[in-house]
């Protein structure tokens, strides 16, 4: 029996002819991730044990994003314990203030991740890295404090979930809501624990941001990672940012799949998640007519520069509803700069939006647009459970740029579309 593209890649990692799904197995890593929220607690745990040093400080990466900049005294405690550290072992790849950005915008962006490649990361959204070939994962923060240590983590194979895409994406629909509709098919655990692996005919039309969002949200299916084939799309993103040699994994045409889910991307119509679930799916125009208080364009999902095009493209010439508050928050530095050389923050600015620097910021209710009790927030993040942005009793509906923009205009939620 064959195998497929994540189950390649773990192979080799492994020194093994190959693997099959259940197996036990350790790997060797190519790169570990932490944020200033999960580093700090694998500090401690290296310390518990009296480990001094890292595998190879060329292959670590720390992104001081989540609370940052330092919202308070405790998140600056944290980043300066995560410096200290990044100093004392000499990891050079230490992103805090004008450098850093969202971490799993910021990773790939920088050329950190690369087709064939295994990385682990102490946050479940590490996952987005599969839009370029690689198996990435979200671990806990005393797998990170091993992984670290030893450059090893060790891994259930897990069996995959083959998602054949057909069609084309209509006007106003995107990689968001791909993701969402799938999520919405099989639910929050309906993937638990297993590789989605994208593929069919419509892959090539997919762009590489489209790409980003999609694989990001996998972890709310349960999966342990996504992953879409490379081709030019991808090596045409890698060209520039990467400089090392990388093999991609194809999978074997005899591998095996639980099953197959078959999508037609023409069929797909703007979508929303409705509180307290990513699988709380149903068409925008459902929700038509309910008021917003807050709109957040921004993420590790949809802060990347085609999505801040598509709400500039919604948002020019108009005003943001008086009674909302949107807030753009564009993923790293050099999206910053793309979006004010391309002339959207102003565009922003003056249709009434507030543009932030940045960060996860409101995303898991941190800072910059936490919501007060009963507000409702359409929002481009991955998250929409209980109390996720703030108040227990607010409402969090997930969306794409193209609908977020326009609830933002409308003041109460609609389809793309509906903006005149």
């Amino acid at each position: 029996m064959g195998m497929t593209m994540t189950q390649k890649i773990l192979a080799r990692h492994c020194g093994l002819p190959s693997v099959k799904a259940g197996e036990l197995v350790e790997a060797k890593l190519d790169l570990v991730m932490g944020s200033d929220v999960t580093t700090p607690i694998a500090i401690q745990e290296m310390e518990k044990y009296c480990l001094e040093t890292v595998f190879d400080p060329e292959k670590i990466v720390l992104v001081m994003d989540h609370f940052a900049p330092n919202k308070d005294i405790q998140s600056a405690q944290n980043c300066a314990l995560v410096r200290q550290f990044a100093q004392r072992t000499g990891i050079a790849h230490f992103y805090d203030g004008g450098r850093m950005g969202i971490e799993h915008a910021l990773l790939p962006e920088q050329g950190f991740a690369a087709p064939g490649e295994l990385i682990i990361g102490a946050d479940s959204h590490t996952c987005t890295y599969g839009a370029l070939g690689t198996f990435s994962t979200g671990i806990g923060s005393t797998d990170m404090a091993a992984g670290m240590y030893a450059g090893k983590s060790w891994f259930r194979v897990p069996a995959a979930i083959q998602v054949n895409l057909t069609g084309a994406f209509p006007p106003y629909v995107g990689g968001k809501d791909l993701i969402l509709a799938l999520i919405g098919m099989i639910g929050v655990d309906g993937a638990r624990y297993k590789s989605i692996e994208f593929t069919g005919e419509a892959v090539s039309r997919i762009p590489i941001d489209d790409r980003f969002a999609v694989c990001n949200m996998a972890i709310e299916a349960g999966a342990k990672n996504a992953i879409f084939p490379v081709d030019q799309i991808t090596l045409d993103y890698l060209a520039g940012r990467v400089t090392r040699s990388f093999s991609p994994a194809a999978a074997d045409p005899d591998a095996s799949y639980v099953c197959t889910i078959d999508i037609n991307l023409s069929q797909l119509r703007p979508l929303l998640a409705a509180p307290h679930l990513p699988s709380n799916v149903k068409a925008a125009e459902h929700f038509r007519g309910l008021p917003v208080d807050q709109v957040v364009i921004g993420c590790c999902t949809n802060g990347r520069i085609s999505d801040l095009r598509m709400a500039a493209r919604i948002l020019r010439g108009r005003k943001v509803a008086r009674r909302v508050r949107c807030i753009i928050i564009p993923a790293t530095q050099e999206t910053y700069l793309q979006a004010m050389e391309e002339g959207l923050l102003e565009v922003f600015v003056r249709a009434g939006a507030t543009v932030s620097m940045p960060t996860c910021g409101p995303c898991n209710g941190g800072h910059v647009g936490v919501l007060a009790d009963h507000e409702r927030c359409v929002s481009t993040t991955n998250r929409n459970f209980v109390g996720r942005m703030g108040a227990k009793n607010s409402e969090i509906y997930l969306a794409s740029p193209a609908v977020a923009a326009a609830c933002a205009v409308a003041g109460m939620i609609v389809s793309p579309e509906e903006v005149k």
